[in-house]
């Protein structure tokens, strides 16, 4: 027998990471996939293009990010600060911290695109979850959506 593809539950690392909708875990939260296009690297749609989940589920829900984003930031500091240590040493008798704190600067306003949009993908996934009957019904309507103050930022 063949497994059903759309019954299929896709994993939650693997969708947070290829930033797929919270809900189906099938449709893409940003229009573009490219997180390097300056100009489309934050836009999303409205909603889902496969469960029809809103995005915008109150005016101003993704202030948020900025905790995840600094915890993030955070992580990446220390991944590379152990890294560091443990290829190259770490000593305050030279100038090898001084090189780790330009590296990992360097490293973080690269890699800044990229978690913006994790930061945004993490945050969403905290208040809408998986929901496995996704096909059989649309989602539910956001309380707290305010037509007119939409996009006015």
């Amino acid at each position: 027998m063949c497994a059903n593809k759309d019954s299929h539950r896709p994993g939650l690392i693997i969708s947070v990471l290829r930033n797929k909708c919270p809900r189906c875990r099938r449709g893409e939260l940003f229009t573009g996939r490219n997180p390097y296009d300056l100009k489309r690297m934050m836009k999303m749609p409205e909603h889902c293009s496969v469960c029809g989940q809103p995005f915008e589920i109150e005016v101003g829900f993704y202030y948020g990010t900025g905790f995840v984003s600094y915890a993030l930031a955070v992580l990446v500091s220390a991944i590379t600060f152990i890294a560091w240590k443990l290829t190259l040493g770490m000593s305050l008798q030279d100038n090898r911290l001084f090189w780790w704190l330009g590296v990992n600067a360097i490293l973080l306003l690269a890699l800044q695109p990229v978690l913006m949009r994790l930061s945004r993908t993490i945050w969403i996934y905290f208040f809408v979850w998986y929901d496995p009957a996704w096909m059989e019904g649309p989602p539910g309507v956001p309380e707290r959506i305010n037509e007119d103050l939409k996009n006015d930022w």
